[in-house]
């Protein structure tokens, strides 16, 4: 599962993804650097019945120690291997695929 969380009001979806890497990964993140890659819709992680929609973003690279706030662990996901099967629907079916120029559900 990304980082990530609801907007607060008025809070752009690049202003949110910034809040919320910084308070569950304790990264400050570049705003001008985000690039967003697309606007996708799954079936919510943890919540079995309701679907999440997710404005996603790329960075370039920054140091990552250790996870903060509701993060558990972190893991890298090489993008030419297979993905484990208990990866969020959002980063497996949509967000992984495009990253590595595969089509989403192929």
């Amino acid at each position: 599962m990304l980082p990530g969380g609801k907007p607060d009001a008025g809070e752009s979806a690049a202003e949110t993804a910034v809040r919320e890497v910084r308070e569950e990964l304790s990264i400050d993140l570049e705003p001008a650097a985000l690039q967003p890659i697309g606007v996708f819709r799954a079936a919510a992680a943890n919540e079995p019945g309701f679907a999440v929609e997710s404005t996603v973003f790329v960075h370039p690279p920054v140091p990552v120690s250790q996870p903060a706030a509701e993060i558990e662990e972190l893991r890298w996901q090489s993008l030419d291997e297979p993905y484990p099967t208990d990866l969020a629907p959002l980063l497996a079916e949509h967000v992984l695929p495009v990253l590595s120029g595969r089509q989403p559900g192929a």
